[in-house]
């Protein structure tokens, strides 16, 4: 006797929609203002979200000086209650993303909305729609605009400010996505070190031993020989992380543009490249944490003509005492032989005659178990949390 088939999984009910809003796409100067300025309305009082310049968001968006338009399309939305902006999000097809990792996936980011499960279900399915008409059959996120900008949503963490590119948002952005259907695809994480922590002696004995025995030697990057040592780094970085969950390498526009972006704020004595027998093999790249700085100028250079927020910017600047270690890379074939014990170690000297307090390790994948260890055998602690999410069209 057949048994009666299983009834089908009940489906969540999603929030009903929003009557009175209009999702609309972005297509004139004044909304492209808008989406970029809604943040500043959504976060005003809270005190750990940093403005970004908006010189820099306008340049971000523009097709003409980001060169991921190069390759990728996006298309913005801006959700509006009548005359008040209530939400925004970004639609993102990446080709290179879907030719390296064989799938038919989608992007969204950017994502910024009002406590409101209506709202954001409007805005997920106008972006949703518009990667379906590209013929995408799945939608992760949030991206801006891909694993080499800042993206994840933070669900641990929320008590102090973002490191400089690292994404933060209100505790309550993670209930309105999973009640639109949204799952986890991925967590991924942030460590707190103090350069003042004295590394376990055994690491230390570790590593020096193998420094010696593999004839490891480490230096600072050379600024006056900056387009040779931005392709050493570009090669190893692309060979570091060619094989993780999500990446996607630079293309050569994409890396020579945040190269240039990043030699205004970075420090050379921490941008170390690790050799053996004279070849790059490794590198560290360690910033100053220039959303210090950031908040004080408020979003803004200028204000009445007048360059208060560049003033502000500049001295707060002065006074910047966190790092943010944002990538180490090992070239394949030369993991294993403690070379990321030895440049956390520098890293941590370095950091420590320069002055700086401390700062954050970041991102790592949550089941990058072997780089999680090595971080955790020098002191760092797990601080804050980061998911993307992910939700078949």
């Amino acid at each position: 006797m057949a048994l009666p088939a299983e009834p089908p999984a009940a489906q969540p009910s999603l929030p009903p929609l929003a009557p009175d809003v209009l999702v609309t796409p972005v297509r004139d100067a004044a909304s492209r203002m808008a989406f970029i300025r809604f943040p500043a309305s959504l976060y005003a009082g809270d005190p750990n979200w940093v403005p970004p310049l908006e010189m820099e968001r306008k340049d971000f968006l523009d097709p003409k000086k980001n060169p991921f338009f190069e390759y990728g399309e996006v298309e913005l939305f801006l959700a509006r209650r009548g005359q008040e902006v209530v939400g925004r999000i970004a639609a993102i097809r990446n080709p290179r993303h879907q030719e390296i990792h064989g799938t038919k996936e989608g992007f969204f980011g950017l994502f910024e909305c009002v406590n409101d499960g209506g709202v954001t279900r409007m805005l997920l399915e106008a972006a949703g729609a518009w990667l379906k008409e590209r013929g995408l059959d799945a939608m992760l996120g949030p991206a801006n605009f891909s694993s080499n900008q800042d993206w994840g949503l933070l669900v641990e963490g929320y008590d102090t400010p973002p490191a400089i590119m690292m994404p933060y948002n209100p505790p309550y952005y993670a209930t309105l996505l999973e009640s639109c259907g949204l799952v986890k695809a991925k967590d991924l994480f942030a460590f707190e070190l103090s350069a003042s922590a004295e590394p376990p002696e055994k690491v230390v004995r570790i590593a020096e031993k193998m420094r010696q025995r593999e004839g490891i030697t480490v230096r600072a990057v050379n600024l006056k020989d900056f387009a040779n040592e931005v392709e050493r780094i570009r090669d190893i970085y692309n060979s570091a992380w060619e094989k993780n969950w999500g990446f996607v390498p630079f293309t050569d526009r994409e890396f020579d543009h945040l190269a240039k972006d990043m030699k205004a704020i970075v420090r050379p004595e921490l941008v170390l490249i690790a050799e053996v027998k004279g070849e790059p093999v490794a590198f560290s790249m360690t910033l100053p944490d220039a959303n210090q700085a950031l908040k004080a100028a408020n979003g803004r250079l200028t204000t009445f003509g007048l360059p208060i927020g560049l003033v502000k910017l500049v001295l707060a600047s002065r006074r910047i005492d966190r790092l943010r270690l944002i990538t180490l890379g090992i070239k394949e074939g030369y993991r294993r032989r403690g070379l990321d014990a030895i440049l956390y170690l520098d890293t941590l000297r370095t950091a420590h005659q320069l002055g700086y307090s401390g700062g954050e390790i970041s991102w790592t994948l949550e089941d990058n178990h072997l780089v999680n260890r090595a971080i955790e055998s020098m002191g760092g602690k797990r601080s804050k949390a980061y998911r993307i999410y992910q939700r078949p069209l």
